[in-house]
């Protein structure tokens, strides 16, 4: 089943802070032409081609304003919709479903463009057994629900957090003094379930990756011929071969038919604009 990001605490978290921004002194405009008692009918509808993501979140938006704003999805996370086609149908007093429009198409808009984009990176990689991954490189507080957007677009998550995998990195790689160190270092403190993966930029630094028996490396700026000659020497060693540095959808599929296992792309989550989705009364 579904995670429904809408009912967790820091989603809820999140949620109350945008509306404490937006709708927080009220809405003096519908406070002055609308009648309490209005109802309304509405419908979100996508105007553009979209992966859609973020109906639970937009749902609970609304539900955060008025319980008595009713949602009914019609379109659920992961599904790819044409120009014009509703995504949610609403109906609910006036005043609450303007309240909560903007925020509630904010989170749907953000996180539908992650989708599509993921969209378009998975489907470039169709054929080569290479996986698009993500990256920490996320909107401040949005982590949770922008990695949820990349899998509804159909790539895959990297690390969650600092926590959650050891990635060593060029800056601890020159604190140790050397890769093989840092990987031994990782292999005798580390906790025991924690694959081990290290950054290399050389064929020299990949060499000591291997002695150290890392379990999965990053190759980080290599053309693709060198990726080429590294997959099959980390591979021979059973190791797995993640790249990356300024992957788009021209570079990742070639590093993944050069036999790259996963193809970080730090642009799903921090170069995205956003999608076109409106809400309107009816």
């Amino acid at each position: 089943m579904a995670l429904n990001l809408g009912r967790m605490p820091e989603v809820l978290r999140l949620i109350d802070l945008a509306l404490a921004e937006d709708l927080g002194r009220g809405d003096v405009t519908t406070e002055s032409v609308i009648e309490k008692e209005t109802g309304a009918t509405a419908a979100v509808v996508a105007r553009e081609p979209l992966v859609v993501s973020g109906v639970d979140v937009a749902r609970a938006v609304f539900a955060r304003v008025d319980r008595h704003v009713r949602i009914q999805l019609r379109q659920p996370n992961g599904t790819q919709v044409a120009p014009g086609a509703v995504i949610l149908d609403i109906d609910g007093p006036a005043s609450a479903v303007l309240g909560a429009e903007r925020t509630a198409l904010n989170f749907l808009q953000r996180l539908s463009v992650l989708a599509t984009l993921s969209r378009l990176f998975a489907d470039a990689l169709t054929g080569t057994g290479g996986r698009v991954v993500d990256t920490r490189k996320t909107t401040p507080g949005w982590r949770v629900l922008e990695k949820a957007a990349v899998r509804d677009g159909g790539c895959f998550n990297h690390r969650s957090d600092l926590g959650s995998g050891i990635l060593i990195k060029d800056n601890h790689v020159v604190a140790c003094g050397g890769v093989k160190v840092a990987v031994e270092r990782a292999r005798a403190r580390a906790p025991h379930p924690l694959r081990i993966e290290v950054e290399v930029d050389s064929l020299a630094q990949l060499h000591e990756a291997i002695a150290a028996r890392a379990d999965l490396v990053l190759c980080d700026n290599m053309a693709v011929d060198e990726v080429r000659e590294a997959v099959g020497l980390a591979h021979a060693a059973g190791i797995k071969v993640e790249v990356s540095g300024g992957m788009n959808l021209q570079r990742a599929p070639l590093y993944a038919q050069a036999g790259a296992d996963y193809i970080s792309v730090g642009a799903l989550t921090h170069s995205a604009r956003a999608v076109d989705i409106a809400l309107d009364f009816l």
